[in-house]
């Protein structure tokens, strides 16, 4: 069966840096929890500055990534907005080994 995956998008709010530095260790030891269902996370960025975030969930569905998402510490202290949660299916590239088709 293949698994689930659900991509998070999101933009940084205007005041991120200042609240990514504070919610770092918090958002870090969260992610630490949830580490088996993440596929890949990160921020998104531009040389050296922080964007946004995209986060690959192995969830079985929008509702319980919605959940994740919002029990994060950066979710919680307003880091992101424009947040936008779907469904992703990889069909090719070397953690599908090769494509699927």
């Amino acid at each position: 069966m293949a698994e689930t995956l659900w991509a998070i998008w999101s933009d940084d709010t205007a005041d991120a840096l200042h609240l990514r530095r504070e919610h770092l260790a918090a958002h870090l030891a969260y992610a630490e929890t949830i580490v088996d269902r993440i596929a890949v996370g990160g921020p998104l960025r531009d040389g050296d500055t922080d964007l946004g975030s995209l986060i690959l969930l192995r969830v079985d569905s929008q509702a319980e990534a919605r959940t994740i998402l919002e029990n994060d510490p950066y979710y919680r202290a307003g880091v992101w907005t424009n947040i936008q949660i779907r469904p992703f299916r990889a069909v090719i590239g070397d953690w599908v080994g090769g494509k699927t088709w």
